[in-house]
């Protein structure tokens, strides 16, 4: 608890309004999220604006930075709570990229394929392209009973790339 609340003072002081600190869970076993903080930093310098943690579906808990870099780009850098290894960092970009304008899936049919794994409100969509160059779309599901999940769907097969439970944010949407 004692890290939880450093993280979320020095968050707090960096302009990011956190929730209340009991509400912020901490995997057991997690190495921490100011080492996967610092991980995250180190791949992609900038600013951090968000993290969340999710439990990935089949996987585990992981950190997810937002990151603004110098140059302006957005990034989303994820990092496993259990052993604070960089696993993904992908790109945010707006829906006019040229990787969305000629997507083979397009935005309605790829939240069509979200709602119909996980009925709910879509309160997000984020647009990003992948390390290996891949567009997916990021859909930020809040579904009945309270829960918030992100599922991402690949722009070019529809496939579900990705599905997580959100536990906590803190960090501007």
């Amino acid at each position: 608890m004692k890290h939880t609340r450093l993280f979320a003072a020095l968050l707090l002081t960096g302009g990011i309004a956190a929730p209340a600190v009991a509400d912020m869970h901490v995997p057991k076993g997690s190495v921490g999220v100011e080492k996967c903080m610092k991980a995250a930093l180190k791949a992609k310098p900038g600013n951090v604006v968000k993290v969340e943690l999710k439990k990935e579906e089949g996987e585990g808990y992981n950190y997810e930075f937002d990151i603004e870099s110098a140059d302006g780009k957005s990034w989303d850098v994820e990092c496993v709570a259990r052993n604070g290894k960089i696993v993904e960092m992908e790109e945010e970009v707006t829906k006019d990229h040229p990787k969305f304008a000629g997507a083979k899936v397009g935005e309605s049919a790829a939240r069509e394929i979200a709602l119909k794994k996980t009925p709910g409100e879509v309160v997000e969509v984020e647009y990003e392209i992948e390390a290996d160059g891949k567009g997916s779309y990021e859909f930020d599901i809040k579904t009945a009973d309270g829960k918030e999940v992100k599922i991402e769907i690949d722009t070019e097969s529809g496939a579900v790339t990705s599905y997580s439970e959100e536990k906590w944010q803190i960090g501007k949407e």
